[in-house]
């Protein structure tokens, strides 16, 4: 733990923001690996109607990470911001109190996934071609729902208190397990030369198994952490506590934080809805180009999230200067990665798109809208380096706004527009847009908020 203070107070910028981002970085692509894997042997079956049921089931998934966010980055923050002000008690009820809401949080949902699957993914935009696969996923996706929601959970509670390699070694652990499970649960057979592996054959049902079986190892690894007594991190149920603060301070920045993977899952709702009109092909393309263009999104978050504690901290203590520094060198982080990164992909889109799955149709309408997502993404990192930012100042309604923009009030009426003026390129370019459009929202609400920290 002095390490960690040594580590928010004195590290020289570059160096502290690296120790925690790159490891954060490293989980977050393997948080896109989770993601991946099961598109891409799903896609490995050859059936567009059984990709286009994951991508269909995907904003429910969403869902879930949504309430891991709630308790993982509101906990994480506040944590931040507490050992920043030398109040360990304090963070010890904070990690307890989102531990025990997890657990809650992840019955509950999964109970109602679990007995409402048909309508929410009728509403999510499946087809009669991708229904039942869809509902087959969705219903082991149900079972595992705590897991899913602690893992998420966990792994920003633990980079809260400087333990970046921890978290991601956890989502690592995690990944490698669904990545070796995946083709053992979902494929018919394999081929070792002239020898032929009979495999489990579960189809769409697989990937959601090996996926939840992934997310229960990751919460396992993070368990045994704690439970070692080298974290500052408690699950004493005499540490729970929801009065003092400790609920409303959790609540107020991970609502934020979560509302923006609900807009992520209720803008995919209609997007989806607004793609089935124009076949289950344009849906499967789709869901490939968003899983592609997460690689970039998600290094950027990382470098964002990972800087977060810093920020929390130094702003906790009052230290303006030092908060500014690791902001400016995170914001350079993620503009290069995401230049070079954009560069790769539009140089290799054809290929990138035919890794998912081997149908011509797919591949021409997959490259089309992965190429149209990444016109933002050399820039959209700064955006995210201010919303992380307001989080770690427990600046609650910025957070929100900033939280929503993106996703919510300026994707959301870019689809309908997009629609209306432009049919299908018309949607396909309705991100791009609104990524612009919350990128200078983000920065009007900085300039505001750095006034009121000069007076």
């Amino acid at each position: 733990m002095i390490q960690n203070i040594s580590l928010f107070e004195n590290e020289p910028v570059p160096k502290a923001v690296l120790k925690l981002a790159v490891p954060t970085v490293i989980s977050m692509m393997v948080t896109v690996l989770y993601n991946m894997v099961d598109t891409f042997f799903v896609g490995q079956i050859g059936d567009p109607n059984k990709v286009a049921a994951v991508s269909v089931a995907t904003p429910v998934f969403l869902l879930l990470m949504a309430v891991g966010n709630m308790f993982g980055v509101g906990g994480s923050t506040f944590l931040s911001r507490a050992l920043g002000e030398k109040d360990y008690g304090k963070a010890r009820h904070i990690s307890s109190f989102s531990f025990y809401g997890g657990i809650v949080a992840g019955v509950i949902g999964g109970a109602v996934f679990l007995f409402f699957a048909v309508p929410i993914l009728t509403a999510s935009g499946a087809s009669d071609n991708t229904l039942s696969y869809a509902h087959t996923y969705l219903k082991y996706i149900a079972w595992g729902a705590p897991a899913v929601v602690l893992s998420t959970a966990f792994s920003s509670l633990v980079r809260g208190e400087g333990a970046a390699k921890v978290s991601m070694n956890g989502m690592m652990l995690g990944t490698v397990a669904n990545i070796i499970l995946d083709p053992v649960f979902i494929l018919h057979s394999f081929s070792l030369g002239p020898i032929q592996i009979r495999l489990l054959d579960m189809g769409v049902g697989g990937a959601a198994i090996a996926t939840v079986l992934g997310n229960i190892l990751t919460v396992a690894y993070y368990l045994v952490y704690i439970l070692k007594g080298k974290s500052m991190l408690s699950l004493h149920p005499s540490d729970f506590m929801m009065s003092g603060g400790i609920l409303a301070g959790v609540i107020a920045i991970g609502l934020p934080a979560s509302l923006n993977n609900i807009l992520m899952s209720t803008s995919n709702i209609i997007l989806n809805k607004f793609l089935v009109s124009y076949g289950d092909i344009a849906v499967a393309a789709m869901g490939i180009a968003m899983k592609a263009n997460m690689l970039v999104i998600f290094v950027q978050l990382g470098f964002s999230m990972g800087s977060q504690p810093l920020v929390g901290y130094n702003y906790a203590s009052g230290n303006f200067a030092r908060m500014k520094s690791v902001m400016r060198f995170t914001m350079i982080c993620n503009v290069t990665a995401g230049t070079i990164l954009t560069t790769v992909y539009l140089i290799f889109t054809h290929r990138i798109v035919g890794v998912f799955i081997d149908n011509t149709e797919v591949i021409a309408e997959g490259v089309s809208m992965l190429r149209a997502l990444m016109l933002s993404a050399p820039v959209l990192g700064i955006m995210f380096v201010f919303e992380f930012a307001f989080q770690a100042f427990g600046k609650a309604v910025p957070a929100l706004v900033l939280s929503i923009s993106r996703q919510g009030f300026v994707f959301i009426p870019m689809l309908l527009i997009g629609r209306i003026i432009a049919g299908l390129n018309g949607i396909i370019f309705a991100q791009p847009v609104a990524d612009v459009v919350a990128i200078f929202i983000s920065l009007g609400m900085f300039l505001k908020i750095k006034k009121g920290m000069e007076k």
